[in-house]
């Protein structure tokens, strides 16, 4: 069961919506930072290997066992999970980002609800807690579960540079393809790594997010 949950939780259809966000990708693009298919790939090369997305996916580890504890029955995990939950959202600095963590979480909770997973209480976690939860709920591998992680964050991005960019479906296929080696490279060493150790320098990121809903014009939300 836990590879077609997972393909479930990857999918593009999965109503989180996740579409309706680029994460700064629309400022980088309309101020031609990213102009093409190379720069665009460079840019989630150096996020995938140096940007805050890898402390999210550093977190799932943590996330999913003290979830795994909570829901077997031990209330003090709870504790920890809205912790490490609060101190994700912490670490980014754009309000719209933040905003978009919560709403994504809030909306993956509410399906796993209706597929008859409730969390064992009624709290609100953000994307990647909510990401941990689904993926305890539905028997995920713990290696699986990191790179879906990584691999749906990838398809956002791609979806969202598609529709900003002169750039084909294929083309934005191909390109996911050429990256599943970092992604799986990254998920085996970031689940082995404590976030809290880790490092960012996803400033480039930071400050196209925070420039985002100052756009004049604008596709995605902020």
């Amino acid at each position: 069961m836990s590879s077609l949950a997972l393909l479930q939780l990857v999918s593009p259809a999965l109503p989180v919506g996740g579409f309706s966000y680029s994460e700064g990708l629309e400022v980088l693009i309309q101020s031609e930072t990213i102009r093409d298919e190379q720069q665009l790939q460079a840019w989630l090369e150096a996020e995938l290997s140096r940007g805050a997305i890898r402390l999210e996916a550093a977190a799932l580890p943590s996330l999913l066992g003290a979830l795994a504890a909570w829901s077997a029955g031990e209330t003090a995990a709870c504790r920890r999970v809205l912790d490490l939950d609060g101190w994700l959202l912490a670490s980014r600095e754009s309000a719209e980002l933040r905003a978009q963590q919560r709403q994504m979480g809030g909306s993956l909770l509410n399906l796993l609800a209706e597929m008859g997973h409730p969390l064992p209480e009624q709290v609100a976690l953000s994307w990647p807690a909510a990401w941990a939860w689904a993926a305890q709920a539905l028997q995920v591998a713990e290696s699986e579960m990191v790179e879906g992680y990584l691999y749906g964050w990838v398809a956002n991005q791609l979806s969202a540079a598609v529709r900003l960019l002169p750039l084909g479906p294929s083309r934005a296929q191909l390109l996911q393809h050429s990256l599943l080696p970092l992604i799986k490279g990254q998920a085996e060493q970031l689940q082995r790594r404590d976030p809290r150790q880790l490092w960012t320098s996803g400033v480039g990121a930071g400050m196209a997010q925070l420039t985002h809903a100052e756009l004049y014009s604008r596709l995605f939300r902020s």
